[in-house]
């Protein structure tokens, strides 16, 4: 059996053999033996290669006029390489990121231009293409483009017609929320009266939250899944908007180095176009979206743990699509490395990510095939990847902005498995749990040293009953997309717990954009870990589902909860995150200017200052002959006139500030590709 990439959606519901409701089993995972193998379930006829630094002028060279003449090169100049490609049959030699000039630079500094897709015959075998260039001295890592899987049988279920008013104890008029536990779980609230498994409390601490701050239009959540469904009206108001691009146009106009990207990209089909209305798509990039950015107060559907509350004509946090699940189309690793890449460059600064590898601990007697077991195995099999998340945990954000780095959200898996997934469990990112509503661990989470946070993400076999279908026990509610319209549903699986914490983490960024805070992405990590709620002490005693509850004779499962001590990591709090970041962090600085002769910018000084949108501003330049300087409202346009530096003094409320102007012209002939 393939060792399988997967998003971790709803409960992976295995067939088991049929026995009585009475019969009682212990679900005990095992510990594997992975014996990975580079070539498990990769692209037939494809390898990513990285070459050595050394290399860089050459494939430079060589790609200015080859591919700039046809299109697409063939071999990579390196006379060594390119005698193995000649060999292996190769048709197509590419970088695996295209060419962002404004970007550029820190690409090369990330050593991410030296990565490469060849494309070779397919009957060729991989692990002898592999042995071949390993051999050459030219080339640092290889990588085989590994297939990236979906789980579709995954519990789902339309809504009933949406209630014509909220709660009026609730915060917002959506008239879904009540169904929402995972923001606000008053201990019953929005469950059926039979369900006396749920605990006052246990939930993301949204109430509180909300009272301080609903979301911020200038924080970006990049949702690498299937594609979200940015018509949907209860998102559409909060879906991120590339304005130079024309939707799923064939011209580049930013130059970035994808056509017609205006709400995202879409990796799995190499277009601008985002698709949600296959008969395969399963809505699930739509319901992690709205979970972090529904809009709020907006009187339809649901509501988002950052969504704004468009009443008070306040914004949302806004949703980046990076669709790698696309129909039927399997997703690669090169396509994920890219997303990353694209989210970091274009203004996302937190990456929610509900997929993953199986863990290492997963049982093989239940049919799954354990991934890697430790960072340094993950790191060997899958170079590209890890080099593509460190260049966005490095690159997204601003040292002049709210956030100086960016933060990976994963689930943790849902094999109930005693050790997180990858890429989920590398110590850089942050690995998620699902609990049910009682703040006892889901019957399917992986669990383990290697998760950091837990969150709400439902637990039918917890709460339905044996042999009746999935119903919305302690399910989540939220946005979904079916046959191509928009609409609401439950799923369940730590792909709902993650976007609860990338939703509390992306409100607790608002909170700090609107407190004029700046945190550098290792500091706000720290900081929503300590606010976060411990929750070891509800595992005392033992848990009873039925796995696979649906069918007809599924078996009753008990769990030991004391097993789960001390790897369920905390359960995320955004009220108590909020009031932390009032004093957390550093104040915010007016950045330095780079610009070219002619060239303008524009800069809104209110994002710098608390009630920034209420206060004067006056600017004066040093120098006119380098740059010339004018404020209208709130907004200060600088433009460039002569190479040179300069200064600018800014007036705000009697106190002045300096910032360095540097007019130079951009390196256009240096060989950039």
């Amino acid at each position: 059996m393939k060792t399988r990439l997967f998003i971790y959606s709803a409960l992976f519901a295995l067939s088991l053999s049929s026995c009585n409701d009475n019969d009682v089993t212990n679900n005990t995972p095992e510990l594997p033996d992975p014996s990975l193998s580079l070539t498990v379930d990769a692209i037939d006829g494809e390898l990513l290669i990285k070459f050595s630094p050394e290399m860089t002028g050459i494939l430079d060279n060589y790609f200015v006029t080859r591919a700039a003449a046809h299109g697409m090169a063939t071999r990579s100049g390196i006379p060594s390489t390119d005698e193995v490609l000649e060999i292996l049959g190769a048709y197509s030699f590419e970088r695996v990121f295209p060419v962002d000039p404004r970007n550029e630079e820190r690409t090369r500094e990330a050593g991410l231009h030296l990565w490469y897709k060849v494309c070779f015959d397919d009957n060729v075998d991989l692990d002898a293409a592999v042995k071949r260039l390993s051999k050459l001295g030219e080339i640092s890592k290889i990588q085989c483009n590994r297939r990236i899987y979906r789980i579709d049988n995954r519990v789902a279920m339309e809504s009933l017609p949406a209630a014509t008013r909220a709660a009026s104890d609730l915060p917002f008029d959506d008239p879904e929320l009540s169904q929402q536990w995972g923001y606000i779980n008053r201990g019953g609230y929005g469950f059926e009266q039979s369900w006396a498994k749920a605990i006052a409390g246990c939930d993301v601490g949204c109430e509180e939250a909300w009272a301080l701050c609903t979301g911020d239009s200038s924080i970006i959540v990049g949702v690498m899944d299937e594609g979200v469904h940015w018509e949907h009206p209860d998102l559409n108001a909060n879906i991120w908007v590339n304005a130079d691009e024309e939707y799923a146009s064939n011209e580049d106009n930013d130059g970035n180095g994808y056509k017609g990207d205006r709400y995202g990209y879409n990796f799995a089909s190499d277009r601008g176009y985002i698709a949600t209305t296959s008969t395969n798509d399963t809505g699930h990039g739509t319901h992690v979206a709205g979970t972090i950015a529904a809009v709020n107060n907006n009187g339809i559907g649901v509501s988002g743990i950052a969504g704004g509350d468009a009443a008070a004509g306040k914004s949302g946090v806004k949703i980046m699509s990076l669709q790698i699940f696309d129909d039927n189309r399997a997703s690669t690793v090169a396509m994920e490395a890219k997303a990353f890449k694209y989210a970091a460059d274009n203004g996302a600064v937190i990456m929610q990510c509900s997929w993953g590898y199986n863990s290492a601990y997963s049982n093989i007697m239940q049919g799954y095939t354990p991934g890697p077991a430790t960072e340094e195995e993950w790191e060997t099999l899958y170079p590209l990847e890890k080099e593509a998340i460190d260049y966005f945990i490095n690159n997204a954000g601003s040292p002049n902005g709210v956030i100086d780095g960016g933060i990976v959200v994963f689930a943790s898996g849902n094999e109930f498995a005693g050790m997180s997934a990858y890429p989920g469990a590398y110590s850089k990112c942050i690995s998620v749990g699902a609990l049910a509503a009682d703040y006892t661990p889901a019957t399917y989470t992986n669990f383990g040293v290697e998760v950091d946070l837990s969150a709400p993400g439902g637990d039918g076999d917890y709460y339905g009953k044996p042999g009746t279908d999935y119903s919305n026990g302690g399910m989540i509610y939220s946005t979904i997309v079916v046959e191509g319209k928009p609409t609401y549903g439950y799923y369940e699986g730590t792909s709902m717990a993650c976007p609860h914490v990338s939703g509390v983490i992306a409100l607790g960024l608002s909170y700090a954009a609107e407190q004029r805070r700046h945190f550098r992405a290792e500091e706000f990590i720290d900081l929503v870990y300590s606010t976060a709620t411990k929750i070891d002490k509800y595992f005392v005693g033992e848990k009873m589902s039925y796995y696979n509850h649906s069918s007809p004779g599924s078996a009753a499962t008990k769990t030991e909860l004391s097993r789960y001590n001390g790897k369920m990591g905390r359960l995320v709090n955004a009220g108590a995150l909020l009031k932390a970041v009032e004093n957390g962090g550093h104040d915010m600085k007016l950045p330095n200017i780079y610009l070219a002769p002619a060239e303008s910018q524009e800069i809104d000084l209110a994002r710098f200052f608390v009630n920034g949108e209420k206060l004067a501003y006056s600017a004066k330049v040093a120098d006119a002959g380098i740059a010339t300087v004018s404020v209208a409202g709130t907004k200060l346009t600088v433009k460039g006139i002569a190479e040179g530096f300069t200064t600018i003094d800014i007036t705000v409320d009697g106190k002045v500030y300096c910032v360095t102007v540097t007019v130079r012209n951009g390196a256009n002939s240096n060989g950039w590709m």
